[in-house]
């Protein structure tokens, strides 16, 4: 018996050998430095650092489902370089940046790449899968799958029928004015947004709605401005229903496929098996930045736009005010004055796209907060650095 367990045990630390040395590094990052919970909010440094690249491989706290790429790929040609006007290497280590792409024009003007992260990877978006969400809105409506935006919430979830979202329009969940109380403090463990992950769902119930019909309302819907990453979860949930296809397929048959993304995306699952629609697709930067191209041309793909006529001029428009001066709120976009518009999701991760300029900024990082709410200056760094690429743009432009 002796000799068969130490057997045994030389077979199971020979094979965990093997797999150490044929893992990839960000794999040996992951399992150094692997979360105990499943709350990223509560998270190290280093924990996010190893993690942010690896999400979709946390098969032990979560699962994900794969977005397919197709044979297409929308070209990325290498423009001429770019010059700031400032030390972006500087600002890429105060932004704890791990990859940096501005395209503009159609071609790639800068791209560098920090935190040992490198091109042909995934990195997780956080709260930049809400724009993808609401285009998918966009592309249902054109579908003929959802009728209006002007729709009740609950005729497309009827688990929500008698709750505060009873009288709740798509269109009031897009601009996130439903008037229904939350919590989205990012550093209260009893905040609705850390709470609602470690929620058990009613039997038979996605666990968003389960969750979210169980809120109360403190203002008439369409009066009052609350970011909720829940409302977007019920976006997500509303889109899978009228479609009958889960997210990541009705992404993949619209924009991924068809507009030339170059690798797989993946995005994560709720624990009832929905996407997490106000989060975590994870990428590749280069990816992130197509999406934006994509916006930027007006929805177009083969010659067809899949969207409905005006929907990306109404989608980036300020629909209501924002909780900060700089930024209004559009479906799902956070939307500039001078018509520039971008994806952000927390820690840094970002997509700016201006119209104007013909320019697209994709972003991914790992800040030391998760925004500036919580005490740091990242975002409002991040945004003069948006300003400082347009002003390099427009030094270029004149004659």
């Amino acid at each position: 018996m002796r000799r068969w367990i130490i057997s045994i045990l030389v077979v199971l630390v020979a094979g965990c050998s093997i797999f150490w040395a044929t893992a990839d590094k960000d794999m040996r990052r992951l399992i150094l430095n692997l979360p105990t919970n499943t709350d990223v909010l509560f998270w190290s440094i280093p924990q996010r650092d190893a993690s942010f690249r690896a999400m979709d491989r946390l098969t032990i706290l979560v699962k994900s489902r794969i977005i397919p790429a197709g044979k297409k790929i929308h070209p990325l040609p290498t423009g001429a370089p770019l010059d700031v006007g400032i030390d972006i290497d500087a600002y890429m280590a105060d932004q704890r940046t791990s990859a940096l792409v501005i395209v503009q024009d159609g071609k790639i003007r800068f791209e560098k790449y920090g935190l040992k992260f490198s091109p042909g990877k995934r990195w997780t978006s956080f709260s930049v899968a809400k724009s993808f969400t609401s285009t998918l809105v966009g592309a249902a409506i054109k579908d003929g799958y959802i009728k209006s935006i002007d729709d009740k919430v609950s005729d497309y979830i009827p688990d929500l029928r008698g709750s505060a979202y009873d009288n709740v329009t798509i269109k009031q969940l897009l601009t996130m004015t439903s008037g229904v109380k939350w919590n989205e403090d990012y550093g209260d463990p009893k905040s609705d947004v850390a709470l609602f992950n470690a929620h058990k769902a009613d039997p038979g119930v996605d666990v968003t709605v389960s969750y979210m019909r169980k809120l109360k309302s403190e203002a008439p819907a369409g009066t009052k401005w609350v970011y909720k990453t829940g409302e977007t979860n019920l976006i997500g949930v509303l889109a899978s229903s009228a479609t009958k296809k889960n997210l990541s397929d009705y992404l993949s048959e619209k924009i991924w496929q068809p507009f030339g993304m170059e690798l797989d995306a993946s995005w994560l699952l709720g624990s009832t098996g929905h996407e997490i629609s106000g989060c975590c697709m994870q990428a590749t930067t280069r990816d992130f930045a197509r999406f934006g191209l994509f916006m930027l041309g007006g929805g177009i793909v083969d010659g067809k736009s899949i969207l409905p006529d005006g929907w990306i001029a109404e989608a980036t428009m300020k629909q209501s005010d924002a909780d900060t001066p700089e930024y209004g709120y559009g479906y799902q976009w956070w939307t500039l004055n001078d018509g520039a518009f971008s994806a952000r999701g927390i820690f840094g991760q970002g997509i700016f796209i201006d119209p104007k300029r013909k320019l697209v900024i994709a972003s991914n990082s790992n800040w030391p907060q998760a925004t500036d709410s919580q005490g740091g200056d990242q975002g409002k760094k991040r945004l003069a650095f948006y300003r400082q690429v347009q002003l390099a743009t427009d030094r270029e432009a004149k004659p």
